[in-house]
């Protein structure tokens, strides 16, 4: 490795941080930017209609000539999902290892990016060199193979980013983790350490994948009827063993959901997944032709979200599996944050239509994180000068910033950085110095960016007390209402049964109009404000609801 005297180093923090998903982490070493994963965040329940939410990339389009690349973590939506947006403006380079960049590819082709992007494949021993700092890997364990951490080498120390983790004695090959290597660069001098807190506030070490593995096999060996079983699609590390599941207790495996069959050929063809024989996957049309306690069905929804399909099939409203009374639903998935209530509900919905539920209480599932020990041990292996916790809630950084002072880091060291706050090292010192814009850029169908707060306000403002459109034609020559008014309400009351009340809002409305064109000039931008406020006051005062009124005056 080169030997260089780096002066400026920033970390910026677009994403990642006072939520789940959406991680991108900027690190400037002097006048080159290493940006950190590039993931998208699936919407909180007040952003409706909203599909999926992205990082503000302002800062990287006003500085893309500095950029180096974008170097990937792994494969979850959390961390490459965003690529196709940015990648549409901003032609950089992305590194990421062989699993990670065929599923980034994939992205791609689902969003029909046209633009030819440079992709490149690392592994864990790759070493990569750039003008002001070198950057190698090491492996991480996670629910998704083919994961690593990143080491970025600078004059004043190493930067690290953990990306996902957790530590499992149990796992093996793609699945392992490089402890030893993390060790090695802890013990080269790190400056600075940026790890993942989504299980920060639970305690304890996290239970073996293998436990996981064992009790899934008795769950099979216990089920009676057909088990439809529903994970993440990217969750590859459990997708392997419901494969090793059904194989011992002599059952057939059927994919139901679009990105689950993806991501499944994709892990397949390049060696991530792997079944004992051939015959064990089945095309979902052909359930029939077996028994019901030879059946496993493994489903996932629309963005992997499993929880929206299950309760589909519980509402038989499913066009390939519907619950019947003896099935067992096994649910090995955590609910995204503000999901645990429609989680909830899908297990009551799915025991009134007769099936038996198993979840993670009865350990056939295990978070992809580490819990409270999980990263002290990572703190004690890379022994940081300066802590920063992301990937995670405020209120998860916050705990994993205790576990970092328990460990003896001491509290000036330790930084709770918010969406676009700079924190930068300078002349042998951390601090938080200014800030670069950041926020959330909503992506709604084909549109990425055009629906904003005024947008959301106008859509729960629908979807509290509805709407009501004013249509009036006017002959502007005689100075006379030509029709109307006709008011539409949608939302807002039931018609039929409040005649007298649209009757009132009519008339209101008809006294608006005619006063104002019995003035020698008026101005249609006026009345329509004035409809807009007296029928807002009258509506407000009979019902006390605030229905959006839309006024249409046309001319004839």
């Amino acid at each position: 490795m080169k030997k260089r005297n780096n002066e400026m180093i920033k970390i910026i923090p677009l994403g990642g941080v006072g939520e789940i998903g959406k991680n991108m982490y900027v690190i400037e070493i002097d006048d080159d930017i290493f940006v950190m994963d590039a993931g998208l965040m699936f919407p909180e329940n007040e952003m409706l209609g909203i599909d999926i939410v992205i990082p503000d990339i302002t800062y990287l389009e006003n500085n893309k000539e500095r950029i180096k690349g974008i170097f990937l973590t792994h494969g979850h939506e959390d961390a490459i999902g965003a690529l196709p947006y940015i990648l549409m403006k901003i032609n950089i380079p992305v590194y990421g290892t062989k699993l990670t960049i065929a599923l980034a590819k994939e992205k791609l082709k689902e969003i029909k990016v046209k633009r030819q992007v440079e992709f490149i494949t690392i592994h864990s021993d790759s070493i990569l060199q750039f003008d002001t700092a070198d950057i190698s890997f090491f492996k991480t364990t996670h629910s998704i193979a083919d994961s690593v951490g990143i080491c970025i080498h600078t004059s004043e120390g190493n930067i690290v980013h953990t990306g996902d983790f957790k530590f499992d004695q149990g796992v093996q090959g793609a699945y392992r983790a490089e402890i030893g290597k993390m060790a090695q660069i802890g013990e080269e001098g790190v400056l600075c350490l940026l790890s993942d807190s989504t299980e920060a506030e639970h305690p304890g070490f996290n239970i073996s994948e293998t436990l996981v593995a064992t009790e899934m096999s008795n769950a099979f060996h216990s089920a009676k009827g057909r088990i439809i079983l529903a994970c993440f699609a990217s969750n590859l590390l459990r997708i392997q063993q419901v494969f090793d599941a059904a194989y011992e207790n002599g059952r057939k495996v059927a994919l139901v959901g679009k990105s689950l069959e993806r991501i499944n050929d994709i892990a397949f063809k390049l060696g991530y997944l792997h079944v004992k024989a051939e015959e064990l996957i089945i095309p979902v049309q052909d359930i029939e032709k077996y028994e019901d306690d030879k059946i496993v069905v493994l489903a996932t929804g629309n963005q992997g979200e499993p929880f929206a399909v299950l309760q589909k099939m519980a509402k038989r409203n499913h066009k390939h599996i519907n619950i019947k009374q003896g099935d067992t639903v096994i649910i090995t998935a955590s609910p995204s944050p503000g999901l645990e209530l429609f989680m909830s509900k899908t297990i009551d919905m799915l025991y009134r239509a007769g099936a038996t539920v198993l979840s993670g209480s009865n350990k056939v599932h295990v978070t992809g994180h580490g819990l409270q020990e999980d990263l002290k041990l990572m703190l004690n292996l890379i022994k940081p000068k300066y802590f920063i916790p992301v990937q995670g809630e405020y209120r998860m950084l916050i705990a994993h910033g205790k576990l970092a002072a328990q460990v003896g880091i001491t509290r000036d060291r330790i930084f709770i950085p918010e969406k676009g706050e700079v924190i930068e090292y300078k002349n042998g010192k951390m601090s938080v110095g200014g800030r670069v814009p950041s926020g959330n850029v909503l992506i709604d169908g084909i549109g990425v960016g055009d629906v904003g707060n005024i947008v959301l306000r106008d859509r729960r403002l629908l979807s509290q007390d509805g709407i009501l459109i004013v249509v009036v034609t006017l002959n502007k020559t005689k100075k006379m209402i030509a029709s109307g008014p006709e008011i539409i309400s949608r939302g807002f009351v039931y018609v039929r049964e409040s005649e007298q009340l649209m009757g009132e809002s009519t008339k209101l409305v008809r006294d608006i109009v005619e006063k104002n064109m019995s003035k020698d000039a008026f101005d249609w931008s006026s009345i329509k404000q004035e409809i807009r406020d007296q029928l807002n006051y009258y509506l407000y005062d009979k019902t006390k609801r605030r229905p959006m009124i839309l006024p249409i005056i046309m001319e004839v």
